[in-house]
């Protein structure tokens, strides 16, 4: 069993949302060490007690269990199978959990070359966004070896609600390849519903009381149209790493010969975007689309 007595964790990538995820653990009482690029958005949970490692290497030397929740597959495969990343420095017995968005063959490819070293690797990307991460109420899906899963699921029920084990290594992501799948078409129809709403000369506030309880509710209708109407376009996820995903997803489909005409039509419009120069923006700002 991993107790705060016998287990220190690893933190790697502390974002908008990584912050939120660790501190949870902190405040479970697990030892935490914590490693990011830019050690300024550490800077709090430093403040809070964890410990700063100057290197990945470093929390692989001292981390019982290490998380990761960094940006794109790139950083993933450096930090994972560089020469001095997590896998060649890291300890027989240790776990390491990705809930990064990533690809899932580099999730396969991660757990198989962690095994050769005695370390069970997990692939566990969220949804949720910030306000899942802030509340401990993400959804998270797994893949990796069952027992894997059992033996830390503790730590993963300090961070969200629904966890789900999904099959072996990649089914994580595979998983939340579907989740940003359907993401991506209805983001397009809350927002085409809200600027209907508008040009209709309706209050969309009082459009939204009817319609996000009905059959056409969903997460983004609830927590992201208001943000909308209120002109908030902060990032509870970067627009230039959901259009990382949905490239990942499109590859992915690629190879399985299915056709995906609203992610494709959600992608193209998401690059329009990034030429707006919204990739820092939230994914609601899509909204901007129709109101630029």
């Amino acid at each position: 069993m991993l107790t705060p007595e016998n287990t220190v964790i690893g933190f790697i990538g502390t974002g908008v949302m990584g912050k939120s995820m660790a501190a949870h653990l902190m405040k479970a009482g697990y030892p935490l060490i914590v490693y990011s690029r830019t050690k300024e958005k550490a800077q709090e949970l430093l403040e809070n007690g964890a410990e700063w490692a100057q290197t990945p290497k470093d929390v692989a030397e001292k981390a019982k269990v290490i998380i990761t929740m960094i940006g794109y597959p790139t950083d993933v495969e450096e930090i994972y199978l560089g020469e001095n990343g997590l896998i060649a420095s890291g300890k027989p017995g240790s776990f390491y959990i990705d809930m990064t968005t990533s690809s899932p063959s580099l999730a396969t490819a991660i757990y198989e070359e962690a095994k050769k070293y005695g370390i069970q690797a997990l692939d566990a990307p969220v949804s949720g966004g910030d306000v899942g991460a802030r509340e401990a109420t993400l959804s998270i899906m797994v893949g990796g070896e069952q027992e894997a899963f059992d033996t830390v699921k503790p730590l993963f029920e300090k961070m969200g609600k629904n966890i789900v084990y999904q099959g072996k290594a990649g089914a994580g992501q595979h998983t939340k390849m579907s989740n940003q799948i359907a993401i991506a078409s209805n983001m397009i129809g809350v927002c085409e519903a809200i600027i209907y709403a508008e040009k209709a000369g309706l209050n969309p506030e009082n459009v939204l009381k009817s319609i996000s309880t009905g059959a056409a509710g969903s997460w983004s209708l609830s927590n992201l149209a208001p943000r909308m109407l209120k002109g908030n376009f902060e990032p509870g996820f970067y627009i230039k790493h959901f259009i990382k995903d949905m490239k990942i997803a499109l590859a992915e489909a690629e190879r399985m010969d299915l056709p995906v005409p609203g992610l494709s039509l959600a992608k193209s419009l998401y690059e329009q975007l990034t030429e707006m120069g919204e990739e820092n923006s939230g994914t609601h700002a899509l909204y901007k689309y129709w109101k630029n």
